[in-house]
């Protein structure tokens, strides 16, 4: 006969993917009903060499790429993607404004526990709006909710390591 069901208090369960906050810059307040985001990823080229008198075909370390993030919200009146996209697209006589210093951000994602306490913090770099969708498909027939989304470029993340040494403590 099996052993009854007993809970094991060392196990670590993984968190829910829909307990995650997004923040733009410095901001101590989260972007305002943001629903999904995309994977953070990145891949490396690799490169292939042979070595004199050796049959194996080697592999090294090529070139680092970090996919683009897409972030997506039901529409609001908080202008934060909208504000963003514009930035690249302003023009000051037909030509691309000259100050564009708020075109890329810093982004903060954290994933929370059930406690709704961040548990990971990922940091991505010098973020930049490359799509913006305003308004979706209008269909009278459906019942959907009207979403808009960015497409943020990226130049690299790390994982913000001192959040999580403080809530393994």
């Amino acid at each position: 006969m099996s052993k009854p069901f007993s809970v094991n208090t060392n196990r670590f369960d993984p968190y829910k993917s829909y307990r995650f906050l997004v923040y733009f810059g410095q901001s101590t307040a989260p972007v305002a009903a943001v629903s999904k985001v995309t994977a953070i990823k990145r891949s490396s080229e690799p490169i292939e060499y042979k070595e004199g008198g050796n049959a194996i075909i080697l592999k090294g370390l090529g070139r680092t790429k970090y996919e683009a993030i897409t972030m997506e919200r039901g529409i609001t009146y908080d202008t934060d993607f909208q504000d963003w996209a514009d930035y690249a697209q302003k023009l000051d006589k037909g030509a691309p404004a000259t100050s564009l210093k708020n075109l890329r951000r810093e982004i903060r994602i954290e994933l929370l526990n059930e406690a709704g306490v961040p548990v990971h913090r990922y940091l991505i770099h010098r973020c930049w709006v490359s799509e913006y969708q305003a308004l979706p498909d209008l269909d009278a027939g459906g019942s959907a909710i009207a979403l808009e989304h960015i497409k943020v470029e990226n130049e690299g993340w790390e994982k913000d390591l001192t959040l999580t040494e403080q809530a393994e403590t």
